[in-house]
């Protein structure tokens, strides 16, 4: 698909994100008016049993190849979770490009398809944060506490949801 028309199928999702009122707790919109990168607000709602409350800032890259292949997304606001690196870039299986998994942990059919959009990529990271895979951790440390220590693993991520009222 031409660069063109990604950004007009871009265009399009973006502006049907920001109409439906069927998605809540998401607000997205451009960085410096550039189509391919997305800033987006996750307001966590209060069933969340570990990020409820929180508000938690990220952005969406899409590549010239989108929607053939997946678009990158980064937590700016510091979060604590076995699916995310301890910089922030998230690691969900939609988001991987659609081929084999050479360590042979997920199928082709759980990896990034053309008919995923960003509402699915969103809605799977919110389940995401509610429900970690520890088996295949991007911060081992964060699953390891997860299993291990589920308490002090509750404490740090009430930290993060407090901080992220807070962060700029």
């Amino acid at each position: 698909m031409a660069s063109s028309a990604t950004a007009g199928l871009l265009a399009r999702q973006l502006k049907q994100m920001q109409t439906d009122k069927d998605i809540p707790g998401i607000s997205c919109g451009l960085v410096d008016s550039n189509v391919f990168e997305w800033e987006v607000m996750l307001m966590i709602s209060d069933e969340c049993k570990f990020y409820g409350g929180g508000f938690f800032r990220a952005r969406l890259t899409f590549p010239a190849e989108y929607p053939l292949m997946p678009p990158k997304m980064k937590f700016e606001t510091p979060i604590w979770h076995p699916n995310i690196y301890k910089n922030g870039e998230v690691c969900i299986s939609i988001l991987h490009p659609p081929e084999e998994d050479k360590y042979g942990y997920e199928s082709a059919s759980e990896r990034w398809s053309p008919v995923q959009t960003p509402e699915t990529i969103l809605l799977s990271v919110i389940s995401m944060l509610s429900s970690p895979n520890d088996e295949s951790p991007a911060n081992v440390e964060a699953a390891t506490m997860w299993r291990d220590s589920p308490q002090e693993f509750k404490k740090r991520v009430r930290k993060c949801v407090r901080d992220s009222l807070e962060f700029e």
